[in-house]
């Protein structure tokens, strides 16, 4: 579901909770346009709202009254029209809690939800992103908070705060939670925070080593809140980033924080750890998975990525599944392109490199789906037809020039829709669509993953009931 969107859109603020709301007032009304215009912009809810009323409504009205200058009121038709374009609570019983670092659209969320899981808290600092995430996970008003910069929460950039403060002040802006989720960009560690804090007078450990890191916020928050376990993504590459010296610093600070992380020494060729999207998806999209629980805790003996091949589809769908049939010719590439990325394709063989596009037929296996799709699309062009044999400049070889996946397309390949649906919701334009998507994460990876750690999950979690059992008991009766 592609919505085109203006990208100067800004976040509003929700005035009140709507959730459980078939019909509004007034002020009713206007939570719900604020709420929708953290994900929609002004044209198309009055498009929306023109589909039900014609002639009614127009985006000048709206905009008047989101500033104050009119108070025109939803009919009873318009009000659940509008909330329609929320997205749903998940339905089932919740059996533990999680948050998502560096969320992104949400696509180690859909996993975790997926197994009972419920998300209280969400960081994410990409104003676009933040609009596909809303459009498509329902957030309780009163249990989820959404947050933008993670250093407004860890107080990572003010030195001046003291360790224990930070702490004090992330226990407060954070709700306890079962699991944290984090993918955090990848970033080399620098001797600069030593420095500083030996200026400061500051102990070292992580809170030395990570400093200037976004790992350090994830670091800070598994301190301060101590969750029964965790799961980071990053990039293959960063087991070789900095010559290890980036993933060797992650380990060590997971250990001092009390976590077992999951075959931590797996040998280089045989990682379990690198978990490679081509079993579940038409993808090679290979990402690095740190899956951690508390030691003292327990329930980790025993655990190995090795065993996510129990949840290996038994059929994969093929490129071709995951193709709509009919597509807008905008995505078919331009002669000129497509001339220049197969001219530049034959300099580099001709010279023996593998560099050039990856024309994808629809039983091949896509390469990786990167942030940059939106600039040419060469690493996935779709084959419409072109034969190597004929002349490229022939009638028929131009007329079934490779085309560029649509966003929706996109959704499917990285598991956010399944072959055949359009549920994802895209509120933002093309290029961003593209971005996000690059971005993401293949979801049924990580709905594998989560299967897998679902009942140390909840073995630890009731072990911390367990154990503060008797604190509760002693407290009610003193």
């Amino acid at each position: 579901m592609n919505l085109l969107e203006n990208d100067d859109l800004s976040l509003r603020p929700v005035v009140a909770p709507l959730h459980e709301r078939v019909s509004g007032n007034a002020s009713d009304d206007l939570a719900l346009i604020n709420q929708l215009l953290e994900i929609y912009d002004q044209g198309y809810l009055a498009k929306v709202l023109n589909d039900a009323s014609p002639g009614h409504w127009c985006r000048e009205t709206i905009n008047r009254w989101v500033k104050g200058k009119a108070s025109p009121t939803l009919s009873h038709r318009e009000f659940p029209l509008l909330k329609g374009l929320l997205p749903a609570k998940v339905e089932g019983k919740r059996s533990f809690t999680f948050i998502d670092l560096f969320a992104g659209i949400g696509g180690i969320r859909k996993g975790f939800e997926a197994i009972g899981g419920e998300c209280l808290f969400t960081s994410e600092w990409n104003k676009h992103a933040v609009r596909t995430y809303k459009a498509n996970h329902y957030c309780d008003p009163q249990r989820h908070r959404f947050n933008l910069d993670i250093r407004s929460v860890t107080l990572s950039d003010k030195l001046e705060v003291s360790e224990d403060e930070a702490y004090r002040h992330i226990d407060r802006e954070i709700p306890d939670h079962d699991v944290l989720l984090a993918g955090f960009p990848c970033q080399p560690f620098s001797l600069a925070g030593v420095s500083k804090k030996n200026s400061l007078g500051r102990k070292h450990g992580f809170e030395c080593e990570t400093q200037g890191t976004l790992f350090f916020d994830v670091a800070r928050i598994i301190a301060a809140k101590r969750p029964a376990a965790f799961l980071l993504e990053n990039v293959k590459n960063l087991k070789s980033h900095d010559k290890g010296n980036t993933f060797r610093i992650i380990c060590e600070t997971l250990d001092e924080l009390g976590y077992e992380v999951a075959d931590v020494n797996a040998p280089k060729g045989a990682d379990p750890k690198v978990v490679d999207a081509t079993r579940f998806l038409p993808q090679h999209r290979e990402r690095i998975v740190l899956v951690g629980f508390r030691r003292d805790l327990n329930v980790h003996q025993g655990f190995t990525l090795k065993d996510i091949a129990k949840y290996y589809p038994a059929k994969r769908p093929s490129f071709g599944d995951i193709l709509d049939k009919d597509v807008d010719s905008k995505y078919t590439l331009t002669p000129k392109l497509w001339e220049y990325l197969y001219k530049y394709a034959q300099k580099h063989r001709e010279k023996g490199n593998g560099f050039g596009f990856g024309l994808t037929g629809p039983n091949s296996i896509a390469r990786t789906l990167s942030a940059r799709y939106h600039k040419d699309g060469s690493e996935i062009l779709v084959d419409r037809g072109f034969i190597e044999s004929l002349d490229f400049y022939g009638d028929l070889n131009q007329m079934n020039r490779p085309r560029r996946l649509t966003p929706q397309e996109c959704a499917r390949l990285m598991g956010f829709d399944r072959p055949g649906e359009s549920t994802f919701v895209i509120p933002v334009s093309d290029t961003q669509a593209y971005r996000q998507f690059g971005n993401s994460v293949a979801v049924p990876v990580f709905e594998a993953v989560a299967k897998l750690m679902k009942d140390r999950i909840l073995a630890a979690k009731a072990k911390i009931a367990d154990a503060e059992q008797p604190q509760l008991e002693f407290a009610l009766a003193n």
